[in-house]
């Protein structure tokens, strides 16, 4: 793992949580990283979670969803305690979680956001997210990415229409 250890990676290790490390060669014409991830390791979609940041009242709040899908605001705000939710502007993302888009984690942030973790990914036995970095992905149990996370499961994402 020489050379692709990421603030997210050394989270899990500081927290003793086992994981696996998966690298890819990111294509930057790739419309979406995290299709791009499932269809270069070769694994479903629906095991592959995006990293996105929003703005529930004011405050930023990170939302994991699974990348087939889309963030359900109303569920997030919901979920975060909040009334209203918006996507976050991208640098304001990349300001408070240290990573820049298409490359965010919902660990190692440098400013510890609160997560919110969709529910669906309790349906499998493991999950990747972004390392950190685009092109590095983690594999973990589900359970294990809420515990690093200090994460709020809860139905957060929706079926695209």
């Amino acid at each position: 793992m020489a050379g692709r250890g990421t603030t997210a990676t050394i989270a899990l290790e500081r927290a003793r949580i086992p994981f696996t490390v998966h690298e890819y060669v990111h294509d930057p014409r790739h419309d979406s990283y995290g299709v791009e991830a499932s269809e270069a390791l070769g694994i479903a979609a629906e095991r592959v979670f995006k990293t996105l940041i929003a703005d529930v009242d004011g405050n930023l709040v990170t939302a994991v969803v699974p990348v087939v899908g889309e963030l359900d605001l109303k569920a997030l705000a919901a979920a975060a305690g909040g009334k209203k939710a918006a996507m976050a502007d991208v640098a304001a993302a990349e300001r408070a979680t240290g990573y820049v888009a298409g490359g965010i984690s919902p660990l190692g942030q440098r400013k510890r956001l609160p997560v919110v973790l969709d529910a669906s990914a309790l349906n499998h036995a493991t999950v990747f997210c972004s390392a950190g970095r685009r092109g590095l992905e983690i594999e973990l149990a589900p359970g294990d990415l809420a515990r690093a996370a200090n994460a709020t499961v809860a139905p957060i994402g929706r079926s695209r229409s």
